[in-house]
C-alpha cells in the first residue's frame, strides 16, 4: 500500500486540542470536523489539505486527551498519512483503529519542506522525498495493522470478518 501526496509540515507537541479545538467536539458530522482540523495552529489547514496530504510532524504528536475526534478530523481533512518523529500512544492507536496510516521516522522532518511530494510505502516503511531524491526508513506497519488500514478501520475490519 502506497501513499503519494504533498507534504504539510508542523512542529513538536501538537496536542489533540490543537488538532481539533474543544469547541468543535459537539459536531457529529465527520466531514464538518475535517473542515476544522488543525485550526488551532493553522486556520487555513483544510484548504491546504483539500487535495490530499502527507502530514509531517515532530515529536509527541497527538498528546493530550484521548479524543477520537482528532484522527477523525484529520482523516476527513484528506490527510492520507501522518509521519511523526513520535506519537502519543493513544493517538497512534486511535488513528490506526480509524484507518489513518501513521508512521514514526525521526530523520524525515528536518529534510522536508511544505509542498514536497512524498511517496510512502506502508509495507516496508520507506518514504521517498522526490525533491531531494532521498529515501527515509520508518518503522513499517505489521501486516495485521495494514489489514486494519486497508479495511478502512477496525470497525470495518470487524464487519468484514463477520460476513
Amino acid at each position: 500500500m502506497k501513499v503519494e501526496a504533498k507534504a504539510l509540515k508542523y512542529g513538536d507537541n501538537i496536542n489533540t486540542d490543537i488538532i481539533i479545538p474543544g469547541k468543535y467536539l459537539v459536531i457529529m458530522d465527520e466531514e464538518e470536523l475535517g473542515r476544522h482540523a488543525m485550526e488551532g495552529i493553522d486556520p487555513v489547514f483544510s484548504g491546504k489539505s483539500r487535495d490530499g496530504i502527507v502530514l509531517v510532524v515532530g515529536d509527541n504528536f497527538g498528546s493530550g486527551s484521548s479524543r477520537e475526534q482528532a484522527p477523525i478530523a484529520l482523516k476527513n481533512a484528506n490527510v492520507k498519512c501522518i509521519v511523526a518523529k513520535s506519537f502519543a500512544r493513544i493517538f497512534y492507536r486511535n488513528a490506526i483503529n480509524l484507518g489513518l496510516p501513521v508512521l514514526e521516522c525521526s530523520d524525515l522532518w528536518s529534510e522536508v519542506i511544505e509542498g514536497d511530494i512524498l511517496t510512502v510505502s506502508l509495507e516496508d516503511g520507506l518514504i521517498e522525498n522526490g525533491r531531494i531524491r532521498r529515501t527515509f526508513k520508518a518503522q513499517p506497519l505489521p501486516p495485521f495493522i495494514l489489514d486494519i488500514i486497508q479495511s478502512g478501520g477496525l470497525l470495518n475490519k470487524l464487519k468484514q470478518s463477520l460476513k
